[in-house]
C-alpha cells in the first residue's frame, strides 16, 4: 500500500516546502529570515506557514531519515544543556557516540535522576541489541546511580556498561553542544515546549545528514538536497 503523501491539500510546490523547511533547521535563519530568501525568488509565503511546516514536516524528516542512519559506535558522550523555553529553563539531555554521531535527544522540564534515567533507558532502548559498552558523563552523581540501576536489571549475557566520569573525557560533546547553539541564531528561545523539541529533533537530523552519518548520501549540499528529496518521493 503506498504512503499517503503529506504535501497533500499544500497550496506550495513540494521543493519550496522541503526548501523552506531545510533552511530553517541547517542554517541560523529566523522564520522572517526564510520568508525573505523566498521572497528574493519571488516565492510570497507568510511567516506562520513557514513555522506550520516546520512543525509538519520537521518531525516527517526525522522519521523517514531513520532507517538510513548509520550504526552507531558502542562509546558514548552523554551530557545536558539549557534551552529557554516559554521563559523558562529546560533540559535538553543529549548523547553522541565516539564519531559525534548523534545517538539521542531528549527535552525535560527537570534535570533530575527520573529525567536522566528516562533518557538513558529510551536511548538504549532505541538501539536495541547495540547497547553502549561505555558511557563517559561529566561528574553529575545522577548518571552514576542511573548507569549502575541498569547494569543490574540488564540481562546477564550482556557485559555491563562502563561509566566513566571525568569532565575532560566528555570534552567531545560539550563541543557538540556549542555547535548545536551555533544555529539557533536568532532563536535563542522557543515559545513551547512542542516548539522546542520538533526544532531541536530537526535541527539533529539535518546535522546528521549534513555529516554523513547516512548511508547512500552524496558529497556537500546537493547531496544533502537530493537525499531528502529521495525521503520524500520528489521528482
Amino acid at each position: 500500500m503506498p504512503r499517503k503523501s503529506p504535501f497533500k491539500h499544500h497550496r506550495f510546490p513540494q521543493e519550496i516546502i522541503l526548501c523552506a523547511v531545510r533552511w530553517y533547521l541547517r542554517y541560523p535563519l529566523s522564520y522572517q529570515d526564510v520568508v525573505d530568501l523566498l521572497a528574493e525568488r519571488v516565492i510570497n509565503v507568510d511567516r506562520s506557514t513557514v513555522f506550520r511546516w516546520v512543525l509538519k514536516f520537521g518531525p516527517e524528516l526525522t522519521k523517514r531519515t531513520e532507517k538510513h542512519l548509520r550504526r552507531a559506535s558502542l562509546d558514548w558522550h552523554v551530557d545536558e544543556t539549557y534551552v529557554r523555553v516559554g521563559g523558562k529553563w529546560r533540559y535538553s539531555w543529549r548523547a553522541v557516540d565516539a564519531n559525534g554521531q548523534m545517538v539521542d535527544i531528549r527535552l525535560t522540564a527537570r534535570r533530575d535522576v527520573k529525567a536522566a534515567k528516562a533518557f538513558l533507558n529510551n536511548a538504549i532502548e532505541r538501539v536495541r541489541l547495540l547497547r553502549p559498552v561505555t558511557i563517559v558523563t561529566d561528574k553529575a552523581p545522577t548518571y552514576r546511580d542511573v548507569v549502575r540501576e541498569i547494569n543490574r536489571r540488564c540481562d546477564p549475557h550482556f557485559n555491563s556498561i562502563k561509566h566513566i566520569s571525568r569532565k575532560w573525557r566528555n570534552n567531545l560533546i560539550e563541543s557538540d553542544h556549542a555547535a548545536m547553539k551555533r544555529l539557533f541564531g536568532h532563536r535563542q528561545s522557543f515559545r513551547s515546549l512542542r516548539t522546542a523539541k520538533t526544532t531541536l529533533s530537526g535541527i539533529e537530523t539535518i546535522r546528521t545528514i549534513k555529516r554523513g552519518h547516512i548511508h547512500n548520501k552524496k558529497h556537500g549540499a546537493q547531496g544533502e538536497i537530493a537525499f531528502i528529496h529521495q525521503l520524500f518521493e520528489v521528482a
